[in-house]
């Protein structure tokens, strides 16, 4: 090691190399290079060439402040080593850590802060430089992080070599920026935090050469390894992963993903989106559904395809319909169509009770997935937002939409992608959760905003109230709107005509002995009429037909004809369009129950087998669900051997059955619809019946380190998707993720040790266990949280448990997510004395923990605490309902937070400054929020989307809305909205001018 000496009169010096012992106290700098051309050298120093170099006024300073401090000597990288000699540099390299941790002092020389910046309007007469010093460019290299940690002294100096602070009085916003623990600033043993924490140290840092990027850690993991510049960044984090590994047996995983993580490829980092793969229109499970036959559905088609293929502004198309019209087909056949035109960005079908594709969780994702593939510029884009944070999945929707979606789309250039790009969207009303509905079209209206590429949303639905109000906002100039049940009946009707004696000629393609005119032009006709324009109605007669092996065609029509002439029963106008189905529906199930001797038995396994299908929240195969059930699979499969015609039953027992469409999920549910009895689901008892199936299961199935995997410290992702399959197998898997759910659907209360209460009480943790193996963590806030509100006495044993429970949730969960066996370790141990959940389980902490930390009497006032924003939050406001907290920061972000479960609902940006104050609505649609950039801005406070802008000639600090909502009060004046059709138009200011 060389140092530099100063002498007396401000000369420096380079000492010999000096080994060991003979090494003096020193002073040593950590900066940022410049051009190398503008950086002192070993070669400047020997030569005395190096003064009129601009980094030599860093030596300078360096040696100055180490007078100052009493110490002689000093070292500068850029100087002090002969990086002509390479086995100079192996060793200073692989020596650099222990050298920073030896000096004396550390100087941190930041040139991109300066102390002298001040503003003097800020209220709380707060330095800027510390916005700058959040900033700076020294936080976000390689080296510079053994820098920080390493020196036990380390000061930090402006670019004007005033000095602002050192590594204990900047502690904590030392750690907001690198989130690199208190304790490890502090110089606790890096040995005290696992391989996978010092990895995620290094995560956003990046270094000029490739392979610094695992040579900069040599002395975070203490390892020793030869320099090979030219292998390339992956080879050298292999290397430095492989040298980690010896003699680490406990730690194993964890480095081994980390480090792969480190040097990810494209492919596994589209594997970190959690995505659907159901979802597609081609995908596996659909590849038998229907496309539109030639000679149908021509005019909508056309209309269709002319907005997509033309210069319409309007970047959504609805086509919206009541169930059965044949929106499922219309939307397929246009998937199909741009697919093969390779104009087809990405699909997604909803499907109420179809698991992933029953709510958005996995949308955005499943789009940004299928849009990585469609060409290698986006597939870069995308992949360099999951890089930049992995975490996007579990983010909101706007984030997710923004991040993988808008933005990789924005940088492409358009002859990169052919336009236009069509995303293919059907049922949309099936998914879960009205606001994720109305956030997703919110959202899709700002595809319009493209500038190089003209995507083309399509999307399919039943006219329900949450897509109305979806559109509510919208101007008329972003959507095209079509009703199918609007069309011409005359239209479908002829289109239903073409339906049938297509499906007809198959059907005598397979029967002989039907005639070559069979059934006939009467026939048909009569049942173009009873179908209403109702599709459905025509599919479901044609495969009741197809699909019997025990009568003929024949026998079956006449069936299907009996009864034609009743009157009507029900005069509302919904009820009249479904009676034919629901006639049809009844016949089918009426005949398959026709030479049973113990129908009311029958009737009742059919209830409870054929309801549990209809309620599921995920499709099961018949495997599966005769495990859910407790029932024997051929009992299972003997139930469903004649509904073919209404279920999807795979030959593949390892498939999902799922019914064929949802109008017989509405009418077996509806006791109106159903008239029959012995068929009619009764939905709350179902749920409940289904409930107490996932509990017994869970009882009896669930225990401690159930996939035996010992080491406390293994991760979740670590496991083997293999392994998790065969110890949590698929029943067992849906029972833990929907067993609340059926509960909250069955509207029960629950009591003291009831079966609720007993099973908490012994298989709590085992539960959360198997919900983070299986990758349902996120869930288990929000299923406590309900379960909460279903017990009605709030001084119970039962409420007590519970709430105690959803803390200890909140405090772990990260943990949890990550290593599902700390549940027993740190999770239980670090958990507060009087804690419900530690006292029932603390006999399940490991035998090798042999004196337990002392920890709090009780839980804390701070229920959990939100990060996310990169500075102060100056603000915060709840929504009138509670569900909704806002937080205003200086980083001029807007944030939305879920007030339960402390997820993020959206990053909401805009504002060029400061954001002071925030508001919401008495009704709490809108949120307003204050800026130091003199404008006032309006959201929607549901899906994020801008609602409106406002100049106010000046800063406001304090913002409100009057009682009826129709303008916001501040310390400056009243600021009046104007509506218009129930949206903002051109906020009217009373403010004067400055």
């Amino acid at each position: 090691m060389r140092l530099l000496e100063c002498n007396n009169v401000g000369v420096f010096r380079l000492t010999k190399d000096l080994i060991g012992e003979n090494i003096p106290q020193y002073a040593i700098l950590s900066h940022t290079w410049g051009e190398d051309v503008g950086e002192v050298t070993f070669e400047d120093l020997i030569k005395g060439t190096g003064e009129s170099k601009a980094g030599y006024q860093k030596i300078r300073f360096c040696g100055s402040q180490a007078t100052r401090d009493g110490l002689q000597y000093f070292w500068v990288d850029t100087c002090c080593i002969d990086k002509s000699s390479s086995a100079e540099l192996q060793e200073a390299i692989n020596s650099m850590f222990h050298w920073y941790r030896n000096a004396a002092k550390c100087y941190v020389y930041l040139s991109d802060v300066s102390r002298s910046a001040f503003d003097p309007s800020d209220e709380f007469s707060r330095p800027s430089w510390k916005l700058a010093f959040r900033k700076s460019r020294w936080f976000t290299r390689g080296w510079t992080l053994q820098e920080l940690v390493a020196p036990a002294s380390v000061e930090f100096f402006s670019k004007d070599w005033e000095k602002l602070g050192n590594k204990k009085s900047l502690e904590q916003l030392i750690h907001e920026i690198t989130r690199i623990p208190v304790k490890a600033l502090q110089g606790s043993p890096l040995s005290d935090f696992s391989i996978t924490e010092r990895m995620s140290w290094a995560d956003k840092r990046e270094t000029t050469r490739k392979e610094d990027m695992a040579y900069s850690l040599l002395g975070i993991f203490d390892v020793y390894m030869p320099l090979i510049y030219g292998e390339g960044r992956d080879k050298a984090l292999a290397r430095l992963r492989e040298e980690t590994l010896k003699g680490i047996k406990h730690e194993v995983p964890s480095v081994a993903s980390s480090f792969s993580h480190a040097t990810a490829s494209d492919e596994d980092l589209l594997k970190l989106l959690r995505s659907a793969a159901q979802a597609a229109f081609n995908s596996h499970d659909k590849q038998h559904d229907p496309l539109c036959l030639p000679e149908t559905r021509v005019e909508v088609l056309q209309q269709i395809t002319a907005w997509a293929d033309g210069r319409d502004e309007r970047c959504i198309f609805l086509l919206s319909g009541m169930a059965g019209t044949g929106k499922s087909t219309i939307a397929r056949t246009i998937a199909r169509k741009y697919y093969d035109q390779n104009h087809l960005g990405a699909s997604f079908f909803f499907s109420r009770g179809g698991g992933d594709v029953s709510n958005a969780s996995k949308f955005f994702t499943s789009i940004a997935v299928q849009l990585a593939k469609k060409s290698l510029a986006l597939n870069r884009y995308i992949c360099e937002a999951i890089a930049k944070n992995s975490d996007i999945t579990s983010q909101a929707l706007r984030d997710q939409w923004n991040q993988l979606i808008f933005q990789p789309l924005s940088r492409i250039e358009a002859e990169l992608v052919l336009s236009p790009l069509i995303f293919v969207i059907d049922a949309l009303d099936e998914c879960e959760g009205d606001e994720d509905i109305r956030a997703i079209l919110q959202l899709f209206t700002e595809a319009k905003g493209l500038a190089d590429i003209q995507l083309r949303v399509f999307i399919t639905s039943r006219p329900e109230s949450p897509i109305r109000l979806g559109f509510r906002d919208t101007p008329w100039i972003v959507y095209h709107d079509l009703v199918l049940h609007n069309v011409s009946p005359t239209i479908i009707d002829q289109d239903i005509s073409i339906f049938l004696r297509h499906m007809f000629e198959k059907i005598k393609g397979e029967f002989e002995d039907l005639s070559e005119d069979w059934p006939g032009d009467e026939k048909i006709s009569y049942l173009v009429k009873k179908a209403s324009g109702l599709f459905i109605y025509a599919a479901t007669v044609c495969r009741f037909i197809k699909d019997n092996e025990e009568r003929s065609p024949q026998e079956l029509l006449n069936l299907v004809m009996e009864g034609s002439e009743e009157q009507p029963h029900s005069e509302i106008p919904h009820r009249l369009a479904t009676q034919a189905l629901d006639k049809i529906y009844i016949q089918i199930l009426q005949h398959s129950f026709k030479r049973v001797e113990n129908k009311e038995k029958i009737a009742k396994s059919f209830r409870w087998i054929v309801g549990s299908i209809t309620i599921l929240f995920d499709p099961l195969s018949t495997l599966v669900l005769a495990k859910l059930l407790s029932e024997q699979k051929d009992t299972v499969t003997l139930r469903l051997r004649h509904l073919h015609s209404v279920l999807n039953i795979p030959k593949d027992q390892d498939h999902p059955v799922r019914l064929l469409h949802p109008s017989f999920r509405d009418f077996l549910l509806d006791r109106e619809r159903c008239r029959d009895q012995h068929f009619w689901i009764d939905e709350k008892k179902a749920h409940e019946s289904l409930a107490e199936s996932c509990l017994r299961l869970m009882s009896n199935s669930l225990r401690s380190d159930i996939c035996c995997l010992r080491a406390p410290g293994t991760l979740a992702r670590e496991v083997e998707n293999s392994k998790i399959e065969q110890c949590l197998s698929a029943d067992l898997q849906y029972a833990c993720r929907y067993w609340v759910q059926h509960l909250q659907r069955s509207e029960s209360q629950l009591f003291d040790n009831d079966h609720v209460h007993k099973f908490l009480r012994k298989h709590f943790l085992h539960w959360l266990e198997a919900l983070s193996l299986s990758g349902s963590m996120s869930d288990s806030v929000g299923m406590m949280k309900a379960l909460q509100s279903m017990v009605p006495d709030k001084n119970s044993h039962l409420y007590n448990m519970v709430y105690d429970a959803t803390r200890f949730i909140l405090y772990n969960r990260s943990i949890i997510e990550e290593a599902p066996l700390q549940l027993y370790s740190a999770a239980l141990i670090f958990a507060p004395k009087t804690s419900i959940v530690r006292e029932q389980f603390l006999d399940q902490t490991p035998q090798w923990i042999c004196r337990l930390p002392e920890v709090q009497k009780a839980w804390s006032s701070t229920v959990q605490t939100l990060e996310g924003h990169s500075n102060w939050v100056s603000a915060v406001a709840f929504s009138p309902d509670g569900r909704l907290l806002a937080s205003a920061s200086r980083d001029s972000t807007i944030r939305l937070w879920d007030a339960s479960t402390g997820a993020s609902r959206g990053t909401l940006e805009g504002h060029s400054s400061r954001v002071n104050a925030v508001a919401f609505s008495p009704d709490g649609q809108l949120l307003a929020s204050a800026s130091y950039d003199d404008t006032v801005r309006l959201w929607d406070a549901s899906t994020g989307a801008p609602r409106g802008v406002l100049s106010t000639n000046g800063r406001i600090h304090n913002l409100s809305f009057s009682n009826d909502g129709s303008y916001i009060k501040t310390e400056r004046g009243l600021l009046g909205l104007n509506y218009l059709q129930g949206s903002i138009d051109q906020p009217q200011s009373d403010f004067p001018s400055a």
